[in-house]
């Protein structure tokens, strides 16, 4: 086992939740990028329109040196929901203990992280013309990516049984051999289209077994999921605060005059399930599979892994919740209207009254 020599790739992911939308085309003109083309490309045979809706901005960065001295080369992608990437690649050669060891130093690693920060500020800056609605605060997400190339002709199989131990620790970025419970659930979550390429899928880290240009697929869908959690990520906290507002304008009681205050505040909230039904549906069909069943099987592996699917759920309980609330408080606005208008014509009847009988007297 120790004679085996890998050679690969290691990727950092940086993603950062920076703004509402990101004009692409504005942003091209900035950067001076080219334009674009069909993303992301497909290892197998698939029709031209599985790709991207608008695919990314991407933008070479300068390598960056780390204290270690190891150097990374990186690039920066700008997707138009928002969010944009800072990847960084280190290419290695050695063995298992080495890749074991090489994902515990860079998972979650303080240096790495400084400096896709530092150049996420950096380059907003100058994209700032084509960022539509600036956040002041950042949602964060990283995400691990370790590309392993031939290893003497293994098969995928071969490899999960033979090294089975070795990529669990791998995907988990753990020195210490892991329960054989854990180690089992790590390579369910795993996936092959041929029998010389495997992906072995984490939440926060994923093991690829295959070339350069077959890992592209892969790669990018990995991405894609990570951009889609924090997309919702960002939408569970806008609703969080906006439901804890409309809670806090219930406490005030549904009274006559209160009741014209809810219109207000149910005119804000359905804005509010616009927008974010809106946004929501364009990150979702961001990208397509209509055809290509093993890459849409390989991103649904994915977002159930990184947590996709439990942060969707939770954004469409909060809009039914929210939805729910808009028609409480509609309904009672018009109840209190209605119950002004009768008083105002019962109060009108009682002065026509007064005046007939004083015109008789």
């Amino acid at each position: 086992m120790s004679g085996v020599q890998l050679k690969g790739s290691a990727l950092v992911l940086m993603l950062y939740d920076v703004c509402e939308e990101i004009r692409l085309e504005e942003l091209r003109r900035i950067l001076g990028a080219q334009p674009a083309e069909r993303s992301p490309s497909f290892k197998h045979p698939a029709p031209e329109y599985v790709r991207f809706e608008r695919p990314p901005v991407v933008e070479p960065l300068e390598r960056v040196t780390l204290e270690t001295g190891e150097q990374l080369e990186g690039r920066l992608k700008y997707y138009d929901y928002g969010v944009v990437c800072v990847e960084f690649e280190l290419p290695f050669e050695g063995g298992w203990d080495m890749l074991v060891d090489l994902s515990c130093r860079y998972i979650a690693a303080p240096e790495v992280e400084r400096h896709a920060l530092q150049i996420a500020r950096e380059e907003s800056k100058r994209a700032a013309p084509a960022l539509i609605k600036l956040y002041d605060n950042w949602l964060f997400e990283d995400y691990y990516i370790f590309r392993v190339g031939e290893v003497a002709g293994a098969t995928a199989g071969d490899l999960c049984q033979t090294y089975g131990d070795q990529i669990a620790e791998i995907v988990r970025g753990e020195r210490v051999p892991l329960a054989e419970e854990e180690r089992r659930d790590i390579l369910q979550s795993s996936m092959s289209y041929y029998s010389s390429d495997l992906a072995v899928v984490g939440w926060n880290a994923a093991f690829l077994y295959d070339s350069p240009a077959g890992a592209e697929t892969t790669i990018q869908l990995l991405e894609y999921a990570n951009s889609q959690l924090l997309e919702f990520r960002h939408y569970d906290e806008v609703l969080t605060r906006e439901l804890r507002w409309v809670y806090k304008s219930l406490e005030g009681g549904t009274g006559i005059l209160a009741r014209w205050r809810l219109a207000r505040a149910s005119a804000r909230l359905h804005t509010l399930l616009l927008d974010v039904t809106e946004l929501t549906e364009r990150a979702d069909n961001s990208i397509k599979f209509l055809s290509d069943m093993f890459s849409a099987r390989l991103y649904r592996l994915a977002a159930k892994k990184v947590g996709v699917l439990d942060y969707k759920k939770l954004v469409r309980q909060k809009l039914d919740t929210a939805e729910d609330l808009y028609k409480f408080m509609v309904e009672q606005f018009h109840q209190g209207r209605a119950f002004i208008l009768e008083l105002m014509v019962v109060i009108i009847l009682i002065i026509d009254l007064v005046f007939l009988f004083r015109g008789k007297s």
